[in-house]
């Protein structure tokens, strides 16, 4: 059955069994209507229950005896998540385990049904619970917003926070009360959990590690052999803020999220019992840190979204909503040119030219001399005088720096044990006297200059140390914990003062914006021709899980790890065809790219063509960062597209075509319109004006007329 054909009767399956909450558009479709029901948290008719829903998931709680979640329901498909009852979370402390929660007795961990939850009893040991509370979701960390970003974000998000509190139990003496914290969020399938220890003793405690989440799945396949060696987990998308070492949420969240067998699980069908089936958030190694009496320790947090098909787009647009609930920053995407030179002259020329071509900020970018390490009073009052001349001109400024990949000295850098090595070859330990330094100029700096922006290459990858002698942590067990709580720190008390950060690792639940688009530096020396098909290429893959705006691009207007003359656009008029591909391609697709050089334009005409695009992105913007629905991958052979996707807007889609051949192409496109909204037709809007009246198949695909110049590209919006 075709993909279309298959969602088209999902979605009249929901529609008629009432499993999707929807508004008044009657589709029925999260993802395109606004879900009526809002997030709260139910009685279920138990006085010992208590559901956390929202129409499209709901997770329910028993309260006695010992307190657990007992169901966790996929509304969307009416299916079942949970098939087994484990703890809440699970804590160490002083070398003691602790389990927070739980029920013990459960015959099958195949199933759970709900004549069994009656004959559970509370398990052994455990604290539990006490009383919860409800209220409004709280931001994370503040979010100044001074930039231009998607019309509906909000923050903090809607939706509705659950805490349920643990204890011991009478006649237990341990000194520790554990809250386990939920999110639940409007219109999503998504809900957020994490857990905060709070010592109530007269002593302090270590709090060696934690599992802040314990979710015992029904399994996505049964395998009776394990062949492969890979066995699927649920299907269920889990990411922590815990995140680094990666350009990708699967890469990044290996850290904080594992799928692991389940050894209570002993009637699967997996010969050796090894299918990954339990879900446990906690982080690799410690944390290990000492809570003083009447201290709380907060865990990061884990996003649990569910998925209501296997289908890639609907899967990865659903990953893209989330990302602009729970990081709404994402959202910011400005315009920006990489000044290659940091003399006063050739900034000053760059800004000119950015406010001339309507371009939002400037980056003095690596390899141009700018030194954000630089103490000097001198020199901070000189980028200060270069930040002032930019905001003069509407241009909001910045500059690079490095923290990884490079090595300090042996008394700074991460000590590593034998057979380890730092992830980029060589590393400063955040904890240590230079790191500390480190991380004080970069405050300093921000606090006197004025700059808007900060590009933190070789991000904090998650490199342990062994060192004891570094005031930043005691040893190995707390080394990543304690670097990465610095990091995370700085990077969110960056997003409170409206300043905007790239970063190449997935720092986006820490306050980042960008991060690569995905691409090897070494194919922008490449062929000019070859360059612009690897960008669509690039932006094709790279926006499966990322909104165009969460992803940068590269367009090297001089020369850029060799490639001579042939991989350069400079001079730009005498390649000016080349520039404004280029330019059309990114931003197009939302995307915007790291244009690095000295100038934008050379020429009147070069300066007009830049004009002239950055004006008709701008016109378009809000469709044009709306999410991308995949049509044809470029590959130099036929004609390449995408669609732009946005229910909401006026402008409901705008369809990007490309044409690598030597000749014209006209033809009829077949295009998914489903994710526009649109139903029985859809008026399609050329660039030359002309529009054409569209008819709708009961599978939700337009066929829409194209005409596209050799070697050129055209657009067309859908209303």
């Amino acid at each position: 059955m075709p993909k279309r054909i298959h969602l088209f009767f999902v979605v009249t399956f929901l529609i008629g069994t009432g499993l999707a909450a929807h508004g008044e558009s009657g589709r029925g479709d999260w993802l395109i209507d606004e879900v009526g029901q809002r997030a709260a948290v139910e009685t279920t008719g138990r006085e010992d229950e208590i559901a956390l829903t929202n129409g499209l998931i709901r997770r329910t709680f028993r309260l006695a005896p010992g307190g657990a979640t007992v169901a966790f329901d996929n509304l969307m498909t009416g299916e079942s998540i949970l098939r087994g009852v484990k703890p809440e979370a699970r804590i160490t402390v002083d070398g003691q385990i602790i389990d927070v929660g739980g029920l013990s007795g459960q015959p099958n961990y195949a199933f759970l049904t709900p004549e069994w939850l009656d004959e559970l009893s509370a398990l052994p040991g455990a604290l539990q619970y006490a009383g919860y509370e409800t209220g409004p979701i709280e931001e994370r960390f503040a979010w100044k917003q001074v930039r231009h970003h998607a019309p509906d974000a909000v923050w903090p998000p809607k939706g509705v926070h659950l805490r349920m509190d643990y204890a011991p139990a009478e006649g237990d003496a341990a000194p520790l009360k554990v809250s386990v914290h939920y999110n639940l969020y409007d219109g999503i399938p998504l809900l957020s959990k994490w857990i905060t220890v709070t010592n109530a003793g007269e002593k302090p405690v270590r709090l060696d590690a934690f599992t802040s989440e314990i979710l015992a799945c029904v399994e996505r396949g049964s395998d009776v052999d394990n062949r492969t060696g890979v066995l699927p987990h649920p299907n269920l998308h889990v990411e922590t803020d815990y995140a680094f070492a990666g350009m990708s949420a699967l890469d990044s969240s290996e850290h904080s999220v594992h799928w692991v067998a389940d050894p209570q699980y002993e009637t699967q069908l997996n010969y050796e019992r090894l299918t990954p089936c339990l879900l446990e958030v906690r982080p690799n190694i410690g944390p290990s840190v000492d809570i003083a009496p009447g201290e709380t320790f907060e865990s990061f947090r884990a996003f649990e979204l569910v998925h209501d098909t296997e289908e890639r787009e609907r899967k990865g647009l659903a990953q893209r909503r989330m990302y602009r609930i729970i990081a709404p920053w994402v959202t910011e995407n400005p315009l920006m040119m990489h000044v290659r030179y940091s003399s006063r002259r050739d900034v000053e020329l760059a800004l000119d030219q950015c406010a001339e071509a309507r371009f939002e900020m400037a980056i003095l970018t690596f390899g141009s001399g700018f030194d954000i390490e630089n103490r000097e009073s001198r020199y901070l009052e000189q980028m200060t005088r270069y930040a002032e001349y930019a905001h003069e001109r509407g241009v909001e400024f910045g500059g690079y720096s490095l923290l990884a990949s490079r090595s300090i000295d042996a008394e700074n850098d991460v000590v590593m044990g034998p057979g380890e090595s730092p992830t980029f070859g060589n590393s400063p330990c955040i904890g240590s006297p230079w790191g500390e330094g480190y991380f004080e100029q970069l405050y300093h700096f921000f606090d006197t200059t004025g700059f808007n922006l900060l590009e933190h290459d070789g991000s904090y990858p998650g490199d342990t140390c062994r060192s004891t002698t570094h005031r930043g942590h005691r040893g190995y067990e707390d080394s990543q914990w304690t670097q990465w709580t610095t990091i995370r720190n700085f990077y969110q008390w960056c997003r409170g003062e409206g300043l905007y950060l790239n970063v190449p690792d997935y720092y986006f639940l820490a306050g980042s914006s960008k991060t690569g688009m995905g691409y090897r530096e070494t194919n922008w020396s490449l062929p000019r021709a070859q360059q612009v098909i690897h960008t669509r290429q690039n932006i094709y893959d790279g926006t499966w899980t990322k909104t165009p705006s969460m992803g940068w691009m590269f367009v090297p207007l001089t020369e850029y790890h060799g490639g001579g003359e042939a991989a350069t656009i400079e001079p730009l008029d005498e390649h000016l065809d080349h520039y404004e591909h280029m330019l059309f391609s990114n931003l197009a697709l939302g995307v915007q790219a790291c244009y690095r050089g000295p100038r934008l334009y050379d020429t009147d005409r070069t300066k007009a063509m830049v004009q002239r695009w950055v004006a008709w992105y701008k016109k378009h913007r809000d469709i044009l960062e709306s999410d991308l629905v995949h049509g044809r991958r470029a590959d130099g052979r036929d004609l390449d597209w995408m669609l732009h996707v946005n229910p909401t807007l006026e402008e409901k889609g705008m369809l990007i075509v490309f044409n690598p051949l030597e000749e014209a192409v006209q033809r009829e496109i077949p295009v998914d319109v489903y994710y526009t909204g649109l139903d029985d037709s859809v008026s399609v809007t050329g660039a030359e004006g002309e529009t054409n009246a569209v008819a709708i198949s009961r599978d939700y695909e337009a066929a829409i007329p194209v005409n596209v110049p050799a070697q050129g590209f055209a657009w067309y919006v859908l209303q």
